[in-house]
């Protein structure tokens, strides 16, 4: 007789010899892109094959672009405290009030490099955003390229944006839009495009390298980027399920940790600023109207504008028991000292 052990046996060894027993842990990695825009396709699957090589196939991780998974853009962090998903990218501006401490990277004309951004950014994760992060485990932290205005007509001075309705990416970016005269408007980046062609707004706030993806360019003609310290930044986080992390073995866990972490968040911050150029250059090539706003020109016509954001923001940190002036001079003195010109060999 054939008994069911053995046929036990010989199915576990049936699949041993296909490799299907070879995956211990099976991840789902949640975002809100399109899989062929910049940060799926060159910043997380990367990572997620990195991690997949690394355990030799023990670790498979599911890629589920465009919100495939449910759900809205905004809801992202929940579905990785709730365990919807295992893991999500997510920008942090989509929950505004619930990370206050990464908003020292989304301060106008803060960031110069986002490299340097995004080390600071990892750095001052470790010090001071563990507890603010303490529902989630996680792996990586880093902003985009210079933020810029992509409008129907033109932006050189703070109030050419007067009367504009303009899609903010976080709180603050909505605060130098209305410090303009713009009108900010909420949504999720997904959005953009389908409000952009039906006149729901006027323009949007992007850097440069979601833009292909968007196809901002033959939605709008008029793209006003600055030289120097970027008129905006936005921070992002690849967060995962407590309960899933802590569910793997100690040996995946050590897997997922040492392709996660500062080397992986400059090699986000360097990849996504890299992909501004190419992109930058089919709106060039289109015959779009590109306005690049000086140092000096930012300095003496954009600054005086948005300058009172960082009052209110300190003052809004000392409220909650943060040093808001610290965390600007930590912030500051990392990027211009040990995370200068970071570089990584991801």
């Amino acid at each position: 007789m054939f008994h069911t052990k053995t046929a036990l046996g010989a199915a576990t060894l049936a699949l041993s010899a296909t490799g299907a027993l070879a995956q211990d842990v099976t991840l789902n990695l949640h975002q809100f892109l399109p899989a062929q825009a910049v940060v799926p396709a060159k910043i997380l699957d990367v990572w997620a094959d990195k991690v997949e090589a690394a355990s030799d196939g023990r670790i498979k991780v599911e890629r589920f672009a465009s919100m495939a998974l449910g759900g809205a853009p905004p809801e992202l962090m929940d579905q990785a405290i709730d365990g919807v998903a295992d893991i999500v990218w997510t920008v942090v501006g989509y929950t505004p009030g619930r990370f206050p401490t990464t908003e020292v990277f989304e301060l106008p004309f803060m960031v110069e490099d986002a490299s340097a951004a995004s080390c600071a950014y990892w750095t001052m994760y470790e010090a001071h955003m563990q507890e603010e992060f303490a529902d989630v485990h996680v792996l990586g932290t880093w902003v985009h390229g210079p933020g810029m205005f992509h409008t129907a007509d033109p932006v050189e001075v703070p109030a050419d944006l007067e009367g504009m309705k303009i899609r903010g990416g976080s709180r603050l970016v909505n605060q130098l839009l209305e410090r303009g005269g713009a009108t900010p408007v909420g949504m999720p980046v997904p959005a953009v495009p389908e409000a952009l062609s039906k006149g729901v707004i006027d323009g949007t706030t992007i850097p440069w390298e979601v833009t292909t993806a968007l196809k901002i360019p033959e939605l709008v003609e008029n793209h006003t980027e600055f030289e120097g310290p970027a008129l905006y930044n936005l921070t992002f986080v690849l967060a995962m399920n407590n309960d899933s992390y802590a569910a793997m073995p100690a040996d995946l866990q050590a897997i997922m940790d040492a392709n996660s972490g500062l080397e992986f968040s400059v090699f986000a911050g360097i990849t996504q600023e890299a992909a501004d150029a190419p992109a930058r250059a089919i709106a060039d090539d289109a015959g779009n109207n590109i306005i690049t706003i000086d140092a000096e020109t930012a300095a003496s016509d954009w600054w005086p504008v948005v300058q009172p954001i960082y009052t209110d923001w300190v003052a809004e940190m000392s409220e909650q028991g943060r040093d808001g002036q610290a965390l600007i001079d930590e912030a500051r003195a990392l990027m211009s000292g040990s995370c200068a010109g970071a570089t990584t060999d991801y």
